[in-house]
């Protein structure tokens, strides 16, 4: 793999050669890494630059805030506001959208991110991330509002997440195939070091929160329950679990050599389907996993084809290995 080819570079062939890339989607998604950069070194900097421990304030979803939470969030608002390409933005920290003042009418996309996934992590040093999807704006020359983002996964035209750990690494999708850069923080930029990435369909790695195991649905209590009896069970192999408590990182383990992330619905919040969110972690990592050759669903439905009701809303997420996000359908269609 070449060690020259930048993301800019990148984009441009690709805008140039397969037309998958209008400019203005380039541009945000360049905006869109630089963003990423200047969390990237927020985050190296750690204790020295006084960005660890808590805040003093809440989320929209009533969980305490990390410094660095609050921190990427705002980076990523203030990198895109200037406009052009983008018409709105949706964050996770956020109760409402952001319109973006000088984005009407000229803007095109509509932004959605987790500015900081798995920052339970950020103090113990634990790699985390930035997840991003975005989305067409519906032709309207009306103002932007939240319905435009109820749109489903399927609909959307560029997903990544930036991955803060001994590199820092961009993972991007189009629409054909992964890419994945790492960042030379000597030249400051992203270089493509990976192309056409495929998760292999079947696994013995599963990836899941085994304390929440008395609070899950049969289904998947049964699922895990077989896996765990090794060679000997049902499943006839042995597997092996992993858990970091960080999507981005348990994802981009499943993209390099494969796996099965798994976060269910269980009973202690009856009333919501799941605990990721739809919007800002399920799709637009639903959507990298598929175009990687994996599968991503609710266990019962794909998740890229759910048609948002609420900005915030949540989802049960199985995704990766094909063969195995599909062994989990089974135990669900048994019921």
């Amino acid at each position: 793999m070449s060690q020259n080819i930048s993301l800019t570079r990148y984009l441009v062939e690709q805008q140039r050669v397969d037309g998958l890339i209008p400019s203005q989607l380039r541009l945000l998604i360049e905006v869109v890494a630089r963003a990423c950069k200047g969390i990237s070194h927020a985050v190296n900097k750690g204790a020295l630059g006084g960005v660890l421990g808590t805040a003093d304030s809440e989320n929209v979803q009533g969980e305490i805030q990390k410094k660095l939470d609050i921190i990427a969030n705002e980076v990523l608002i203030e990198a895109n506001e200037w406009g052009g390409h983008l018409a709105a933005m949706a964050s996770e920290e956020m109760e409402e959208i952001h319109a973006v003042p000088n984005g009407y009418p000229q803007g095109e996309y509509l932004l959605l991110f987790d500015p900081l996934d798995g920052s339970s992590n950020i103090d113990v040093n634990v790699s985390i991330g930035t997840i991003f999807s975005v989305l067409k704006k519906p032709p309207s020359d009306a103002a932007v509002v939240e319905q435009d983002f109820f749109q489903p996964g399927k609909n959307q035209v560029a997903a990544g997440y930036c991955l803060y750990g001994p590199q820092t690494t961009l993972v991007l999708t189009v629409g054909n195939g992964v890419a994945m850069f790492t960042l030379d923080r000597e030249q400051g930029s992203f270089f493509l070091t990976q192309e056409n990435v495929q998760i292999p369909a079947d696994t013995q790695e599963f990836a899941i929160n085994m304390s929440n195991m008395r609070h899950w649905d049969t289904p998947v209590k049964n699922y895990i329950d077989d896996c765990l009896q090794g060679t000997e069970g049902p499943r006839g192999k042995d597997f092996n679990m992993r858990w970091i408590a960080s999507m981005v990182t348990d994802v981009h383990r499943i993209l390099t050599r494969g796996g099965i992330f798994l976060y269910p619905w269980d009973k202690r919040e009856p009333g919501k389907p799941g605990k990721l969110r739809l919007m800002y972690e399920a799709n637009p990592m639903g959507w990298l996993v598929e175009q990687a050759g994996g599968a991503a669903s609710t266990g019962t439905q794909r998740i890229l084809d759910i048609v948002p009701q609420k900005l915030h809303e949540r989802v049960s997420v199985v995704l990766g290995s094909k063969n195995e996000v599909e062994k989990v359908g089974s135990y669900f269609s048994k019921l």
